[in-house]
């Protein structure tokens, strides 16, 4: 990559860790959309997880005295389970795939009844949702919105939800990165350049976002992730389905002008 192409990649990862640094979420689902647009999946997978695990370390070492342990260790369970399904296939999504996966999984987050609140202390259901959250993390970069759901049921305030998250979200890309960095057969190499970057920018992009959290409360906390991943998620879905029609669209074009 030229160095405009780094800083500028360096700018946009400090605004989406500034994101997850403030709700724990939507960073990360933003910068693997543009990572898939500029890079082959495995590398852009690579970087993202990287990028990732400096953003979740750092904001969970910031926040570390409110980390719940135990739902932590429960997640882990199903992380470990789901590589090891994974890697018995070694399956890599294509980008439409993935793009597809990134905006509807938010819609399938909520279609939970109210009244399904899982518990997040408890060993069976934090093995079920690590196993599924690892699963869609390895398929598509990211599991924000279904973790999301993983603490309705503890009693949760906007410091431990992104604190307990942040721990878990390092656990995933940590795996991640062992997948698509050595287990796949199309491994990934990285500029170590761009890794630099990379980590430095979360930091920091973290760092900044740490008093904006201290000021919101608990209802604005919620208020704007809701409306922050709804539009993510509606563009991911344009944009995947875009790509999985565009062939076909453009083929029917094709045949229709040369009549």
């Amino acid at each position: 990559m030229t160095p405009i192409m780094i800083a500028a990649l360096g700018l946009l990862m400090v605004a989406t860790a500034f994101l997850s640094g403030l709700f724990g979420m939507a960073g990360g689902l933003i910068l693997i959309g543009v990572l898939l647009a500029l890079m082959p999946l495995p590398t852009a997978m690579v970087l993202h997880a990287i990028t990732q695990m400096a953003s979740n370390g750092w904001r969970a070492f910031l926040w570390r005295a409110h980390i719940r342990w135990r739902p932590v260790a429960n997640y882990m369970v199903g992380a470990t389970v789901a590589l090891a399904a994974w890697s018995l296939t070694r399956y890599v999504p294509d980008k439409p795939t993935a793009l597809l996966l990134l905006g509807i999984t938010p819609f399938m987050a909520r279609l939970l009844p109210a009244n399904v609140k899982p518990d997040p202390d408890r060993l069976w259901q934090g093995t079920v949702y690590g196993t599924m959250c690892m699963g869609l993390m390895l398929m598509t970069g990211v599991s924000g919105p279904l973790l999301d759901t993983f603490f309705l049921g503890g009693d949760f305030g906007r410091r431990e939800k992104v604190a307990t998250k942040a721990m878990c979200q390092l656990v995933s890309h940590f795996t991640k990165l062992i997948y698509f960095g050595g287990i796949i057969d199309q491994a990934a190499s990285l500029d170590p350049v761009l890794a630099v970057v990379a980590v430095a920018a979360s930091m920091l992009g973290t760092t900044l976002a740490r008093r904006i959290l201290e000021a919101m409360t608990d209802q604005q906390f919620i208020a704007w992730s809701n409306k922050l991943i709804t539009t993510i998620a509606c563009y991911y879905i344009a944009h995947g389905g875009w790509l999985l029609l565009r062939a076909p669209v453009l083929a029917a074009f094709d045949k229709g002008g040369l009549q």
